[in-house]
């Protein structure tokens, strides 16, 4: 059973804590959204404090973009695919999800493919070839690399 939150923000503490929520960590338009709905702000408060957060820079799409890319390439591993898919589902704007990509260099994009692949090639234990192949492109392509990409890698390492 889910409580309805009951308790009620003035717009200074509201704005007051979401410059907070917002500090700590990159935060994208819906987030804050989200957290202010769930605080029962009204849609004119809402749109006044999402307006104060743009204004004094806590809020910024572009640089949370960038931030998320960054991190989720370099911490999960995640490859180009699957950071778009999660960025539009934020609905971040196609320019915005453009110059994220940017921050990831071809170079180290493809050092940590082939990184990912030999690291899971090692884990699977299976002695069928193509059942191999199949476990390590579905593993791949699950964290959002790109088809071509897995399946030139795995011609690569199991001829």
């Amino acid at each position: 059973m889910r409580f309805q939150n009951t308790e009620t923000y003035t717009l200074q503490e509201a704005t007051r804590k979401l410059e907070g929520y917002c500090a700590y960590q990159e935060r994208c338009h819906k987030d804050v959204v989200q957290k202010l709905r769930g605080m029962n702000m009204i849609p004119e408060a809402i749109d006044e404090i999402v307006t104060h957060l743009i204004q004094e820079n806590y809020l910024n799409e572009e640089r949370f973009a960038q931030s998320f890319a960054r991190g989720k390439f370099n911490i999960k591993k995640w490859g180009r695919i699957r950071i778009v898919n999660e960025l539009t589902y934020r609905e971040i704007s196609k320019y915005n999800i453009k110059a994220a990509l940017n921050e990831i260099s071809e170079e180290a994009y493809l050092n940590t493919l082939n990184t990912l692949a030999l690291k899971r090639l090692k884990e699977i234990k299976e002695s069928h070839k193509q059942k191999r192949r199949k476990k390590l492109a579905d593993y791949l392509l699950y964290r959002g690399w790109e088809s071509q990409l897995v399946y030139g890698k795995i011609k690569e390492l199991i001829p």
